[in-house]
């Protein structure tokens, strides 16, 4: 069997070969970094990232170790004008929104990893790749790598995407950020993030754990020589705290936020996920969580197509449904840096006296939490039928760990068989009625008659057979 190799070891390539592993397709993971990053970067794992992680066994005590954010605190002028609850449970969301290291999603997805028996080939610089018949023959800083499949999880700057010829076209969204981490004492309660804007000015406080606050605030440029004295000197300007010289300062950033999306997600045998195909603001925290899903959505196509037992044609509703789903987010989380960051004064005054109060109206707080916490991604293609929809999300079987197919019917229906000898190992669970196939991602592949021909017809068309 082919192996394919993952460019890159943050949570998505992790994911995509935790993903990839557990169905016994052969996976490399190469980075080029000498070892595992230690600062937090992302720190939000919405419900869904969390849904993922469980799905691959690979959650772990993270909740435990995490901050559990109830609301969002947000101040105009140094006065409280609104609140959004965020960990209220809904019809729809059933899990907390989670702050936690990004350091500590990637060490659980790394023991998860350890655990089907592979590491990360640390140290191991891709420079290059010849694509041939059947084949990807990386450069590496370590010798050339064969490969079947090549799965660049590298980041903005991936170099598996630029050696693939896939154009990556976007705009600068706002001059410069700083952020950085400190271990601080702040009277500020440690289930809410704090937003403070003033006028064109902005200023966040999220909780870690470990007594450690993320501060975060944009910057006229991103030449900033000393980020800890531009954040406190922000503190204290909008928010009215006060940063002494006895915090502890984990980990300072200054970065840009680019708007941008890859052309493409495949070419030949070169795919793209997380980070190497979408950049966006990280306001709302959907960017870790959107490299999640690509990775999910992935490694059950590419655990198919790799052992043959779907053709490639499988791997053209990758980009098809994940694509979207990407635009999406980049346009939600520009809006919202356009509204918090209030463009013009008519923009900042529409912000500060009707949209931050309408956060406390029941109905707009479930709305947006819903949104953020990503379970609304569906794939039907329709928004017509009978719900489960092919595409929709099974709540029952998307929380169920494993990363295995689901099969739902009569016990009697001889449809097990069939989905054992195509799909491989399927879990089987009792209904009556119509039968209703679930992939590995949590999504319904087919609902139709519950006979053994009706199955074998759907998934030949669905696994281009």
């Amino acid at each position: 069997m082919a192996v394919v190799v993952v460019v890159g070891a943050g949570p998505t390539g992790l994911a995509a070969a935790c993903g990839l592993a557990v169905r016994g397709v052969p996976v490399r993971v190469v980075d080029a970094a000498d070892g595992p990053a230690r600062t937090s970067r992302a720190l939000g794992l919405q419900p869904r990232g969390a849904e993922v992680l469980d799905r691959l066994d690979a959650l772990g005590d993270l909740p435990e170790r995490s901050v559990g954010v109830e609301r969002v605190v947000v101040h105009v002028g140094g006065r409280r004008v609104g609140e959004l609850r965020v960990g209220e449970p809904t019809e729809l969301v059933r899990r907390p929104g989670l702050l936690v290291s990004q350091a500590e999603v990637e060490a659980r997805l790394r023991r998860r990893l350890d655990g089907l028996g592979v590491r990360v080939e640390w140290g191991t610089r891709v420079e290059g790749l010849a694509r041939e018949d059947g084949r990807v023959v990386l450069a590496t800083s370590a010798g050339p790598v064969d490969a079947g499949w090549v799965v660049g999880c590298d980041g903005a700057h991936s170099v598996v995407r630029a050696a693939a010829g896939i154009g990556f076209p976007g705009v600068s969204l706002v001059e410069g950020f700083v952020l950085g981490d400190a271990r601080v004492d702040l009277p500020l309660p440690r289930d809410a993030v704090g937003v403070w804007v003033r006028g064109g000015g902005m200023f966040s406080a999220f909780p870690l754990p470990g007594g450690v606050w993320r501060f975060m605030a944009p910057a006229p440029g991103t030449l900033v020589a000393d980020v800890p004295a531009v954040l406190a000197r922000l503190a204290e300007r909008h928010a009215g705290l006060r940063i002494g010289p006895a915090a502890e300062w984990v980990w300072t950033s200054v970065f840009r936020i680019h708007r941008r999306l890859a052309d493409r997600y495949r070419r030949g045998r070169v795919l793209l996920a997380g980070d190497a195909a979408h950049v966006h603001s990280p306001f709302g925290g959907q960017g870790m969580n959107t490299g999640l899903g690509d990775a999910e959505n992935l490694a059950w196509r590419l655990a198919l197509v790799v052992p043959g037992r779907a053709g490639q044609g499988l791997l053209d509703g990758y980009e098809a449904e994940r694509r979207p789903v990407a635009s999406d987010v980049l346009a939600s989380t520009s809006g919202l840096t356009g509204l918090v960051l209030g463009e013009s004064a008519p923009a900042r005054a529409v912000r500060d006296r009707v949209l931050f109060p309408l956060l406390g109206l029941p109905p707009v707080r479930r709305l947006v939490w819903e949104h953020a916490s990503q379970l609304r991604t569906g794939y039907a293609r329709s928004p017509f039928g009978r719900r489960p929809r092919v595409g929709d999300r099974v709540a029952g079987a998307a929380r169920l760990t494993g990363f295995r197919w689901t099969l739902a019917a009569p016990p009697d229906s001889g449809c097990a068989p069939v989905a054992r000898e195509v799909l491989g190992d399927v879990r089987e669970v009792h209904r009556d009625g119509e039968a209703l196939l679930v992939r590995p991602d949590g999504h319904l592949a087919w609902r139709g008659r519950a006979e053994p021909d009706a199955l074998r017809r759907a998934l030949a068309v669905m696994l281009d057979r």
